[in-house]
């Protein structure tokens, strides 16, 4: 008898004013019916085309650098006649993110997972290195000891430019229908989320491309063939696609999966305001203490207005930049003090 296919489908969260029984799932799937001195890494963006590409274009470019996630676990202890002892396996998507062998995928697809495998679009298999995850943003790293013939990374582009009814195109694993190709558009940008520990995720972007169970930590891609996020979640009834997906923005993979890479775990920048949507700006409501926010002198009731040279009009658009920042890096932001304007100079904390 076949070892156990676990569907690794996690309710997250009723979805507001969706119809009865809607909710946000992930998509990981049973798959069951049907030291190198030069690296170039997935931020590259000289890979990224010049010019909007068709999506067959983007499907031969990309379909290469995209693998099949398949995590083991161990099962419940039952044993079978042929020596089975009753494992369970989750089948996800993932991509190659540079050179070295590194894999992106979504940390519940190899939540738990006592071993890993990666198999390329040609066939060929190795077993995965879990580098790190993170649970608060769904983002893991895997590691692969394959050939550089094997290892074409996909960019990553930059999730804050993407506008709603921008065309995408989504490739994965959906029911382990491997290399699965589809389309769509951007049907809204800035959603909320809820991870694996249910973190609120900001900055997610929402899709009408299908995308299944399977299709977990594959890539979502823009025109240009650049990677702006990693589709992780969908709302729907009955658990198959109905045209709304959620894909985790591409700046949060990208400072997760840096420090994931570097020291194996991740750390969340922090701001340190309780943020107030206002009619011009985001109102601090409170400021911690001790905090970057409060080092740099920000107080109750100022509002910002900017972040750098991007307008702010909603907490959750502030929420989403600091997400897609490390600790320690510097932001500029214009505020709005007494009818004033004024430049404040932040370095983010850590809230992890």
């Amino acid at each position: 008898m076949p070892s156990n296919r676990m569907v690794a489908m996690v309710a997250a969260a009723a979805v507001i004013g969706g119809g009865a029984g809607a909710a946000i799932v992930t998509l990981a799937d049973d798959g069951g019916s049907v030291k190198t001195a030069t690296v170039t890494t997935a931020d590259t963006s000289a890979n990224v085309a010049n010019s909007d590409l068709s999506v067959g274009q983007i499907a031969k470019d990309a379909t290469k650098s995209v693998v099949e996630v398949d995590a083991t676990s161990p099962g419940g202890g039952q044993s079978f006649p042929d020596g089975n002892n009753g494992s369970q396996s989750a089948e996800g998507t993932g991509f190659v993110y540079d050179t070295k062998g590194d894999i992106i995928t979504n940390q519940h697809v190899i939540s738990g997972a006592s071993s890993v495998k990666v198999k390329f679009s040609d066939g060929s298999t190795y077993t995965a290195t879990v580098i790190g995850s993170d649970t608060a943003t769904d983002v893991a790293v895997l590691h692969v000891n394959a050939p550089s013939s094997k290892l074409s990374p996909l960019a990553l582009a930059d999730s804050s430019k993407v506008a709603v009814g921008d065309g995408v195109v989504a490739i994965g694993n959906p029911f382990g229908l491997d290399g699965t190709v589809t389309s769509g558009i951007v049907s809204a940008v800035g959603r909320e989320i809820a991870s694996p520990d249910d973190t609120p995720i900001e900055g997610a972007i929402q899709t009408d491309a299908a995308i299944n169970h399977g299709n977990s930590g594959g890539p979502l891609l823009d025109l240009r063939g650049g990677v702006i996020g990693i589709t992780s979640q969908i709302q729907s009834e009955g658990g198959g696609n109905d045209g709304v997906g959620f894909a985790v923005p591409s700046n949060t993979v990208k400072s997760i999966a840096t420090q994931l890479i570097s020291n194996g775990k991740a750390q969340h920048a922090l701001l340190g305001v309780t943020p107030a949507d206002t009619a011009n700006g985001v109102r601090v409501a409170t400021v911690k203490n001790g905090t970057a926010a409060a080092d740099a002198g920000l107080k109750q009731g100022d509002v910002i207005t900017a972040v750098g040279s991007t307008h702010i009009t909603s907490s959750a658009q502030i929420r989403a930049i600091i997400a897609g920042h490390q600790p320690g890096d510097a932001l500029t932001l214009t505020i709005r003090r007494d009818g004033s304007s004024k430049t404040v100079h932040v370095t983010l904390g850590s809230r992890s």
